[in-house]
């Protein structure tokens, strides 16, 4: 087994042992360390962002003191779901490693495949006061030091 799966999986464990939240660990390395691990904690914090990945790129972030994760992996117990994903390709982490699929957490109840499959049916969303949000991003372009991500 792989070593860092393997740790992955410890932190799910230890996460569904303490009634923290789903069978999700997750561990991000670079350069071959561990800098970051993580595991569901939705019940713990009751909190529906606290997945494992999310945790374990605050971890990261926190460790390398930067946003960008270029260069790291990341390995996790369950395919990630649709925001994980996208906080995995904000962080700009290029290569997951997972065990189970979005079909086998759905085997278990977690309904991840119906966010991918079809997101719009449920949530509505409008467009709201275009012109004054413009501003504020054109206000945002103009700055010297901004950081795109």
């Amino acid at each position: 087994m792989n070593k860092f799966m393997e740790m992955a999986i410890e932190e799910a464990t230890f996460g569904i042992t303490n009634g923290e939240g789903g069978p999700f660990g997750c561990v991000i390395v670079k350069n071959g360390e561990v800098v970051g691990k993580g595991h569901n904690e939705v019940i713990k914090k009751k909190d529906p962002t606290c997945h494992g990945e999310i945790t374990a790129i605050r971890n990261a972030c926190a460790k390398l003191k930067t946003n960008d994760l270029s260069g790291c992996e990341l390995y996790t117990t369950g395919q990630p779901c649709p925001m994980c994903l996208g906080a995995i390709l904000w962080s700009n982490i290029s290569k997951i490693y997972y065990g189970c699929s979005i079909e086998d957490a759905e085997t278990i109840g977690f309904r991840d495949k119906e966010f991918f499959e079809s997101p719009e049916k449920r949530v509505s969303s409008f467009v709201l006061d275009r012109e004054e949000c413009k501003k504020l991003f054109d206000k945002y372009q103009r700055l010297s030091n901004k950081k795109m991500y």
